[in-house]
């Protein structure tokens, strides 16, 4: 059986400073990847980098200049560059009589310009010739969807459609990585809603709008429509990240992977 370890390559996580994204560095960094940090936090980040002898780079996912920049030194400062987690990414909710434009565009921007962008980026470097090193290209691209992609749950309306656009350009990432020789793998996981900083946002929303009596009906109504049972773990996660960037996933391509505990089925 193919082992999970990823001794001797590189892994690049978006919005790492905390939340989902740390725990996904951590993982890989635990997996014997060399780990870079990359997120607009510095301190934070500085931080999280430094507790897993990786690197930090400063990154909006936003803005193209900032990309070309965190690219160039993740690998000056790593060596290489193998694995890319575009992770970073934001959640407002509202219901949709009141939504804000403002509101819409950011999340649009953060989370499919800033996948987008991720992908674009990664493409180049880890493509024949780039600046990761790989003459004959390679390595993988891990985008960060959610199971708001696949259900329908009130008040994140906007949210969804832009995790559901992640799915999209993972499939289209995917089959052009293949048309053009890249030997990119290109794949998304569906979180679940995980007790992190946003999935608590998410919960207390839940009760501001009206929707549930509070916000611990809101997650009783989360683990209610889960067949485990029960809420998903940062580790539930990371894990999953892990599998997807290591050779034990080398023939799954273009997939999105629900780490939902059943709830999206």
């Amino acid at each position: 059986m193919t082992s999970l370890d990823l001794t001797g390559r590189t892994a690049l996580v978006t919005g790492a400073a905390q939340g989902l994204g740390e725990g996904m560095a951590r993982a890989l960094s635990a997996a014997g990847a060399t780990v870079v940090v990359a997120d607009v936090q510095d301190e934070l980040g500085g931080k999280v980098a430094e507790s897993v002898g990786g690197h930090f780079v400063h990154l909006d996912v936003t803005d193209e200049s900032s990309w070309e920049a965190a690219i160039s030194a993740a690998v000056e400062q790593a060596g290489g560059l193998d694995v890319v987690v575009n992770n970073a990414g934001v959640e407002i909710s509202d219901l949709i009589m009141n939504v804000d434009p403002d509101d819409v565009m950011k999340m649009l921007t953060v989370n499919v310009l800033g996948t987008t962008l991720g992908i674009k980026h990664a493409f180049r470097a880890m493509g024949p010739g780039g600046a990761a090193g790989h003459a004959e290209g390679g390595g993988v691209v891990i985008n960060i969807a959610s199971v708001a992609a696949t259900i329908a749950f009130p008040a994140i309306s906007a949210y969804s459609a832009t995790k559901s656009a992640v799915d999209r350009l993972t499939r289209v990432a995917a089959m052009e990585s293949g048309k053009l020789g890249l030997g990119i793998r290109v794949n998304c996981v569906y979180p679940g809603l995980v007790p992190t900083e946003m999935g608590a946002g998410l919960a207390n929303d839940m009760a501001r709008l009206g929707l549930f009596g509070s916000a611990e009906e809101a997650v009783g109504a989360v683990v209610e429509l889960t067949p485990s049972g029960r809420l998903g773990a940062v580790e539930d996660m990371a894990d999953a990240v892990v599998f997807l960037a290591s050779d034990a996933a080398r023939f799954v391509n273009g997939i999105g992977l629900p780490v939902d505990g059943g709830m999206g089925m």
